[in-house]
């Protein structure tokens, strides 16, 4: 386990989506349908239609919100509060992971691309709440998404964080490239490792690389 490369970070920067929850709790399916919903009101589109934007919207933008932003001029907040309203039961509480982060030394921070507020409702449903120092959403990098340079910038700044002492947890390989550039040490946590020059370090077990670190 590569401890000495961690030696340094005093700022750990978690994503929330398949990061702190296995992708096979499915919980981001349901916000997909959701969001798919959304636009075919939204836009009076047909529902193939509506998943055909939304997926070329992710790709494209970085989010589906982004490029409803920016090409329909779409308002963020009803958006956001109709996407993040879910079942949260898939999500079973890990006290494995929550004590392996709550080992780790300095700020333990999450930065996603959903809102605070829902962030706050999965950490409590994955027995997690109250264990970090700050939850920050898009709506903190003024809706810019991840994996904008100019969104991480944003939060970075406004957590007060150095990013060259610092590490970052995600699930998107797309979202791992600003970090790298600005210094962080980057870990992708999937099922399948990725080789590319902006990905330090993979894992498909969070819990038990951050109990590696430590011990």
């Amino acid at each position: 386990m590569p401890k000495l490369a961690f030696a340094h970070v005093d700022t750990w920067v978690f994503d929330l989506d398949n990061t702190l929850y296995p992708p096979q709790m499915r919980l981001f399916d349901q916000i997909e349908t959701r969001m798919t919903r959304y636009v075919m009101q939204a836009l009076d589109v047909s529902q193939a239609e509506a998943d055909s934007l939304r997926r070329r919207y992710w790709a494209e933008y970085g989010t589906t919100l982004a490029g409803l932003m920016r090409v329909h001029d779409l308002d963020p907040g009803p958006y956001l509060d109709w996407v993040h309203e879910i079942d949260f039961t898939p999500l079973q509480a890990d006290d494995a992971l929550r004590a392996a982060i709550a080992a780790l030394p300095g700020r333990k921070i999450i930065y996603t691309n959903g809102t605070a507020s829902y962030a706050e409702r999965v950490c409590v449903a994955r027995g997690l709440g109250n264990l970090f120092d700050a939850i920050y959403g898009v709506e903190h990098a003024g809706y810019r998404p991840k994996p904008e340079a100019e969104a991480f910038s944003r939060i970075f700044a406004r957590d007060g964080c150095d990013p060259r002492s610092a590490a970052m947890f995600e699930d998107d390989p797309r979202n791992l490239a600003a970090p790298h550039d600005m210094g962080l040490r980057t870990v992708l946590v999937a099922p399948e490792p990725i080789v590319a020059a902006h990905i330090d370090h993979h894992t498909a077990d969070l819990g038990g690389f951050l109990h590696g670190l430590r011990g």
